[in-house]
């Protein structure tokens, strides 16, 4: 068994799936259908993670071409999915980790290489031996990877919030029948603002789409001066 790994005031851990340049930008090769509305709410929810010291366990599908998604390529994670204090583990059929990995770094990000991330032997054995109460889980896809971790950890007996408009899917009608069976199984489902407040903070950068680039001039308009000239980028 891994020792606690995360000290017993830590009672949550942010399951990030799959917030990847090709699933979440609209230039990427398998964009999700509402990646606007999930950027901008996936953007919010690192925020309150980063300012509250939230751990945060990443995964992410790996290339094939034998880079890592640590490497400039469309299964790079977005950029504000990262953080500073982090450690990055390749796709490998070994189950070593650290003792003190969550103690040591704020991020631990693990590719993968299948759908379902408990095929990974490291991922299966830390989130089923992690000592934590909550799993929050943000990212794509909920009809695929979200629905497969939720269930995963309901069958492990783990308390498991999905944050709803912070997560991507592809089909809409596949989504919504993924959503309601992860609720008969007993997953918690909430919205952004329970969990991290309202926020001024700006999806400027996010996606280069047109949607994006018109959203984000009409909202220049509307902002009061202070936020154009950088004072109101505080959070809450």
């Amino acid at each position: 068994m891994l020792i606690q790994m995360v000290k017993p005031k830590r009672r949550q851990v942010l399951l990030d799936i799959n917030t990847q340049r090709d699933f979440l930008l609209v230039t990427g090769r398998a964009c999700v259908r509402n990646h606007r509305r999930v950027l901008a709410h996936i953007r919010r929810v690192m925020a309150w993670a980063r300012l509250n010291r939230i751990p945060i366990i990443s995964t992410c599908q790996a290339p094939t071409n034998g880079l890592s998604c640590a490497e400039p390529n469309g299964l790079a994670k977005v950029s504000y999915t990262l953080v500073d204090n982090r450690i990055w583990f390749a796709p490998e059929s070994r189950t070593d980790l650290p003792v003190d990995l969550m103690r040591r770094y704020q991020q631990v990000i693990l590719e993968k290489r299948t759908l379902d991330p408990f095929d990974e032997p490291r991922i299966d054995r830390l989130l089923t031996e992690l000592k934590v109460a909550e799993f929050i889980i943000i990212g794509t896809t909920t009809e695929g990877e979200i629905q497969a971790t939720a269930l995963g950890l309901i069958q492990r007996h783990r308390l498991v919030t999905v944050v709803t408009d912070a997560i991507g899917c592809r089909d809409a009608n596949e989504a919504q029948m993924a959503i309601r069976k992860m609720q008969a199984k007993g997953v918690r489902l909430i919205e952004t603002r329970r969990l991290a407040g309202i926020s001024h903070l700006r999806t400027i950068g996010a996606c280069p789409c047109q949607t994006c680039r018109k959203r984000t001039a009409k909202d220049d308009l509307e902002e009061p001066a202070s936020f154009r000239t950088g004072q109101g980028w505080q959070l809450g």
